[in-house]
């Protein structure tokens, strides 16, 4: 699958959690804004940017960009998102359909990659753990 179509799978799986919570879905015509979805919760507007973890075999792990990429035809740019580009990311692991909420201060705080450990059998929990299925945070 092309990345552009695995984003638009990942969109539609929050749309789709967002709907069946009885939240409100608004969605931007094109792709300039810094944001993916806004969710009208409880009359709140939230900006999300919607991630599409890949699982990296070799690490065992769910892997997702934490950087914009801004693609031209000669060559592909990657730019770090700051506090005001959206209040949270959600990461969403298909194949296990998983999500990952994650308040954009924290989101940003990760260099360029969030890994998303998965797996039953680990020395530690990772920090992330504490973002996974965490809808309550967006229920303030």
């Amino acid at each position: 699958m092309l990345t552009k179509q695995k984003g638009d799978i990942a969109e539609q799986a929050v749309i789709l959690q967002a709907l069946k919570s009885g939240w409100g879905v608004c969605k931007p015509i094109g792709d300039r804004l810094p944001y993916d979805i806004i969710l009208d919760i409880d009359r709140t507007l939230y900006r999300i940017q919607v991630k599409y973890a890949w699982f990296d075999a070799k690490t065992a792990n769910y892997v997702v960009d934490t950087r914009r990429t801004k693609t031209n035809r000669r060559r592909m740019l990657r730019e770090n998102y700051s506090l005001q580009d959206f209040d949270f990311a959600i990461i969403y692991l298909e194949p296990l359909h998983i999500f990952y909420i994650f308040p954009v201060s924290v989101f940003i705080a990760y260099s360029s990659s969030i890994h998303l450990v998965e797996a039953e059998k680990r020395q530690r929990r990772p920090e992330s753990a504490d973002f996974r299925e965490a809808w309550h945070l967006l229920m303030r």
